[in-house]
This record gives C-alpha cells, sequence and structure tokens, in this order.
C-alpha cells in the first residue's frame, strides 16, 4: 500500500511542461525520436554531445546538424530555463545559486570545492514534506517534483561556471532542497544521465543520494545494481527523539529504517553514510552518542556529523565546539567510524533552503 502511495503522489507532483526538456531524454530516447524523425542513427551521438560535451545553451549552436533537423528539434523540445535570481560566493570558494524555473518556482544548487575536486550539490524538489524541524528546505512545504531535466540542468549549469577555469564536476551530492526518493523515476533518470559515458560521465562511485529514509524506495535502490553511494538522513538514535526532530520517522519508523539499511548493505556490500546534525541540547548528549553506536554496532557505516546550520525560523542553536569532539570520540571509543564535517559556505546562508525562504519572503510582501 505504501509503495502505491508514494507512486501516487509522484505522478500527482510531477511536472508536465508545453514542451519535454531536452535534458529530460535518455540517449536511447534520443535515438528513437532522431528514427522517428527518418533522421540517420548518429544524429542522436551529435545531438547528446552539444548538451553534455560541448555544453551548448541553444539548438542553433549545434552547427554540424542540417537546419532542418535543427528546427525539429526546436519544435519538439526546450532548453531548461535556469535564471539566476542570486549567487552567493563564500571566502571558502562555496558558490551557492538560487535559480528561477519556467513555472516562476526557485530552487537552490551549490558549488563546493574540494582539495579532491568540485561536488555540485542538486536539489529534486521544489520545497520539500518532509518536515525537518531543523531545517529551512520545508519552509512553504512541498510544491512539485523536478524533472530529471531540471536536476540534469543543474549539474550541466555548474559545469559551464567551471569551464573556463579548466575544472570540472568530478562529484555529485543529491542533498539539497526535497527528498530524492519521492521523486524515484527522475531522479533516477538523472543518475543514469549523470554516468553515461558519452555524457559528462561522472563515475558512479563519486555520487551520493541521501534520503530522509523511505522505507520502500530504498529497498529498491538496493535492488537497483548500483556503486552510487547511499546517506541516510538519521539525526536520532531511537524513534521518540527522531519522530520529534522528523515528522517522517512516523511513516516509516526507526526501526524500519534501520532493517531498510541492513538489506542495502547485505545486497550491496557497500558501506552506508548516516548523517547526523548535531543541535545543541537536543540530540548532541553523550548518552545520545552511546546509544547511536549500540544501534549502529556491526553495521558496515560511516556517521557523519554535522553541525547544525542556524536558521532564524527554527529554534535550534549549534553544539558547542567541545560537546562535538566528545560526541566523536564516543563513537570512535565504541568502534564506529565518524568524521566531523567540514563547514563550507558558512558565511552566505548554506543550509538547504535558506536562499529559497528568503525569496519567498520577499515575494509576500
Amino acid at each position: 500500500m505504501e509503495n502505491q502511495t508514494i507512486k501516487g503522489l509522484e505522478n500527482k507532483l510531477n511536472y508536465k511542461p508545453d514542451k519535454p526538456f531536452i535534458y529530460d531524454y535518455s540517449l536511447e530516447q534520443l535515438q528513437e525520436w532522431t528514427k522517428e524523425q527518418g533522421e540517420p542513427g548518429f544524429r542522436a551521438g551529435q545531438i547528446f554531445d552539444w548538451l553534455y560535451v560541448k555544453r551548448v545553451g541553444s539548438f542553433d549552436e549545434m552547427t554540424n546538424l542540417p537546419k532542418p533537423l535543427r528546427d525539429k528539434l526546436a519544435d519538439a523540445f526546450v532548453f531548461v530555463t535556469l535564471t539566476e535570481i542570486t549567487k552567493l560566493q563564500s571566502k571558502d570558494g562555496t558558490v551557492k545559486f538560487l535559480f528561477g524555473l519556467h513555472d516562476n518556482h526557485a530552487i537552490e544548487t551549490v558549488i563546493m570545492r574540494h582539495n579532491y575536486g568540485n561536488s555540485v550539490c542538486v536539489t529534486t524538489q521544489v520545497g520539500c514534506r518532509i518536515g525537518c524541524t531543523f531545517c529551512a528546505s520545508t519552509l512553504g512545504g512541498l510544491k512539485r517534483n523536478l524533472t530529471s531535466g531540471e536536476i540534469v540542468a543543474q549539474v550541466v549549469q555548474a559545469q559551464r561556471l567551471l569551464d573556463p577555469e579548466g575544472e570540472r564536476v568530478s562529484s555529485i551530492v543529491i542533498m539539497g532542497s526535497g527528498e530524492p526518493f519521492e521523486n524515484y523515476e527522475n531522479t533516477m533518470a538523472f543518475l543514469r544521465l549523470m554516468t553515461h559515458p558519452k555524457g559528462l560521465n561522472i563515475g558512479q562511485r563519486h555520487i551520493t543520494v541521501s534520503t530522509s529514509g523511505i522505507v520502500p524506495n530504498m529497498l529498491k535502490f538496493a535492488d537497483e545494481n548500483t556503486q552510487i553511494n547511499l546517506a541516510i538522513s538519521i539525526h536520532a538514535p531511537n524513534d521518540d527523539l527522531r519522530s520529534k526532530l522528523m515528522p517522517v520517522n512516523r511513516r516509516f519508523p526507526f526501526v524500519e529504517v534501520m532493517d531498510a539499511c541492513r538489506y542495502y548493505i547485505e545486497k550491496t556490500g557497500r558501506r552506508i553514510t548516516f548523517e547526523y546534525a548535531l543541535i545543541g541540547g537536543v540530540n548532541d548528549r553523550p548518552e545520545h552518542a552511546e546509544e547511536l553506536a549500540d544501534v549502529l554496532q556491526g553495521m558496515l557505516c560511516h556517521v557523519n556529523l554535522i553541525p547544525v546550520n542556524y536558521v532564524p525560523e527554527r529554534d535550534y542553536v549549534r553544539t558547542p565546539r567541545d560537546d562535538i569532539f566528545e560526541f566523536h570520540r564516543i563513537l570512535e571509543r565504541k568502534k564506529i567510524n565518524a568524521t566531523i564535517r567540514r563547514e563550507q559556505g558558512h558565511d552566505i546562508a548554506a543550509a538547504c533552503g535558506q536562499l529559497r525562504a528568503k525569496h519567498m519572503e520577499a515575494q509576500a510582501r
């Protein structure tokens, strides 16, 4: 029944533009389309190359295609328009965008620079309905799913920014606004496009998808036979506290999420990352660390401790530095692999949803 509910919700929230976005189409779908147009098979490969290797922004720029074919493409498809509303650059090199969409909604995308390469954090939904009490993404609720092409366009836009520097997007994290596993089909289509060897060709092991624990689609993802990394937003070591912080826990209780994690590990042999946002005086006490370590004993996992970003609309405060280190020490002492996330973009409202929340507030005035 839950699977049907998720599928029904996904269909209800899916967005259908007047013309399909060209980025929504896989190479195989483009091959089928060009065949229907009476074009030779190699044309689809040329189109795909223009989209992902040359990264043009219009069909007219596809100069090795015959003019009639370019006209057909313009009649049949549109490019995703991401209008830059706001661009903020941190002292650490992090760049955060607020992009406007076709239908006047807005989404956030972040480029993070690491010593091992450039990572892009993408959004999968306009808003979010998960309701995590420490997150700005859920302010205003969920408006709709993004199409796979709208998710793709965020990475292409980031790569265009890096092109003049001779750099490339080396990794992707699907940790922006929204719940990827409530937009499962579009998220999976996006992942297939990003890893295609004739496209951006980003290695599967350089991509991480994060979920709040949508159990049916966690199980489905385990069966996909990919090398893509899975992260779970856990944020508490037990049902009661997790339900207070994450209302989604009432739909998919903690024990069911943990069972799904064990299934994933058993099925794939891959390590899971648990994301744990530390909130001052709420979930960051030594007893919470002890309980979390007990729950995770024996699991192939890694805990990513995240000092929570201050969100003006929420009442939570950051965990003191010494308490963060103590939490980490307890996990390590109990043989749970853990790291403290290096903060990026702290000076530019880097928490998910903050830019969009400010934009919505300004529009409402």
